[in-house]
């Protein structure tokens, strides 16, 4: 029974309240232009804070606001290397140290490639 009383009914597709009495916030026209040369405009409320830019409707770039609204230069930070990492956590001295003392061990046959571990192991059996 309930299928035949919203037959024809258009759900979502009409409104059914009553627009009397309502009362609507002040609008305001905002004009955009893109790099493309695409113009339009966006309705707002009076009381919003008016973007500078805009995704253009057309071609999805960027659009710039025609009354003269300016896009806040951002603050970059440059990008932090591995190395500027690195000297937060230790002194140029104190990597120095350690290098030495990796680079001791490296050629010592302690660290390194496997390889080279079975070469130095290798040399030391037939010498003993």
């Amino acid at each position: 029974m309930a299928e035949r009383t919203l037959r024809g009914a258009r759900l979502g597709g009409q409104s059914f309240e009553d627009e009397r009495g309502i009362e609507f916030a002040a609008r305001q026209q905002v004009g955009y232009r893109c790099p493309r040369g695409h113009e339009f405009e966006i309705t707002m409320s009076v009381e919003a804070d008016v973007p500078a830019t805009w995704e253009c409707q057309k071609c999805g770039s960027e659009a710039l606001s025609v009354s003269g609204i300016q896009p806040e230069a951002k603050v970059e930070k440059p990008a932090r290397t591995h190395w500027d990492m690195l000297l937060e956590r230790r002194s140029e001295k104190e990597l120095e140290e350690i290098l030495k003392e990796r680079l001791e061990l490296l050629r010592g046959g302690e660290i390194g490639p496997a390889h080279l571990h079975r070469a130095a192991t290798r040399g030391k059996k037939r010498a003993g």
